[in-house]
């Protein structure tokens, strides 16, 4: 199985925010975890779905369990 990655562009993209955004959030240790080989960022697919679901909310007090149940 191959893991896919998304590099920073790909990510700000994803989400609509700018790279500026997703640097500051490293360097605050917000957001996904990330790999840097080389000098370059990449996010693994699958830390960006983890976050993404770790990040769901029903309402602005009630935050979604695992399997989408409150």
């Amino acid at each position: 199985m191959r893991v896919k990655h998304l590099n920073q562009r790909e990510l700000a993209d994803r989400w609509d925010v700018s790279d500026a955004t997703l640097e500051r959030w490293r360097s605050e240790g917000i957001g996904p975890v990330y790999l840097k080989l080389q000098g370059h960022v990449l996010y693994r697919l699958e830390d960006i779905e983890a976050h993404e679901a770790a990040s769901l909310y029903r309402s602005t007090s009630e935050r979604v369990t695992e399997g989408g149940a409150a």
